[in-house]
């Protein structure tokens, strides 16, 4: 895989994404690895919860990576990756199809034209219809750029609930993106997997990072919608338990989480699951919440099995 993209397009997520990564980056680059750093090198690289993939393309520009496994169990989140890696002409095809439809409508237009593509899209999912990958995709990506606060939420049949967003020109159809992702998903693994699965290809070598549907930081701001069945306290403690056996094996763990201290300081949920590993507390923007007063700098957690001590 291409170390650096010199004069080319710096690859960025392509979708937008709830909790995304990107603006912790240069927080999370002063606890990574002491031996990634100074080789620039990540022998296997595993991300099991991937969504919006703001480290690994962080990562994968910045450092060597010898093989990339993204997973996720959402599987428009896997569609869209697949179809990028094999198919990224197809869909911008598509997509510019999609975009000039929407662009030269009315704003009261562009609602109706919304929503007839919303139900389009979870016609695919509520049929179950295997075919026709690039379409699909396509219209994730419309929806996921036109919709309110650009979220990926589904309901309890799985199917996209998100309303139409208000945007005066939204980049649809990011072509010089989107091919630079392609570039950077080459030599990657891309399955809808259980995060567990990891554990069949992990070794020594590996760096794992783990971004798994927070915990809840208060009863009103829960967001694990992005799967139908969301994700409870008993998949965090199962999580742990795939990080102890990781941390035999001799992998390099980073885990990212709310911090529930947020709202309740004698919330030690994650300190005492997480005994024995490394934990640090980065600043974060919430910008999702419906009421503006309640957006804001907040604390979100880095677990660590590796000290800091380590990489000092």
């Amino acid at each position: 895989m291409s170390l650096l993209l010199q004069d080319k397009v710096k690859a960025k997520p392509f979708l937008k994404w709830a909790g995304g990564k990107g603006q912790l980056i240069e927080q999370m680059r002063s606890y990574l690895p002491k031996e990634i750093v100074a080789t620039g090198r990540i022998e296997k690289y595993f991300e099991p919860f991937v969504g919006g993939g703001a480290i690994f393309f962080w990562l994968s520009q910045e450092f060597e990576i010898g093989k990339a496994y993204l997973y996720d169990v959402n599987p428009e989140i896997v569609l869209a990756y697949k179809t990028i890696k094999s198919k990224v002409h197809d869909l911008l095809s598509e997509l510019s199809q999609l975009e000039d439809a929407y662009l030269k409508r009315s704003d009261k237009s562009r609602q109706v034209y919304y929503y007839e593509r919303r139900d389009e899209y979870n016609n695919f999912i509520e049929k179950h219809v295997p075919n026709n990958i690039v379409r699909r995709s396509a219209l994730l990506i419309f929806l996921n750029k036109t919709c309110f606060n650009g979220l990926f939420r589904v309901n309890s049949k799985g199917l996209f609930n998100v309303p139409s967003g208000r945007y005066s020109n939204p980049k649809i159809c990011d072509e010089e993106n989107l091919l630079a992702v392609r570039n950077l998903l080459r030599n990657t693994e891309i399955e809808r997997k259980d995060f567990s699965f990891c554990l069949e290809k992990v070794d020594s070598q590996s760096l794992v990072y783990f971004d798994p549907p927070y915990r809840p930081i208060s009863q009103t701001a829960s967001f694990t919608g992005y799967i139908k069945n969301g994700f409870k306290d008993e998949d965090q403690k199962r999580l742990k338990e795939v990080c102890d056996k990781l941390k035999k094996i001799g992998a390099k763990i980073v885990l990212s989480n709310s911090d529930p201290k947020n709202i309740n300081p004698n919330d030690h949920f994650f300190e005492e699951l997480y005994t024995g590993y490394q934990i640090e507390r980065l600043k974060a923007l919430r910008m999702i919440n419906c009421n503006a007063n309640r957006r804001g700098v907040i604390k979100e957690l880095l677990i660590m099995n590796y000290s800091i001590e380590e990489i000092q």
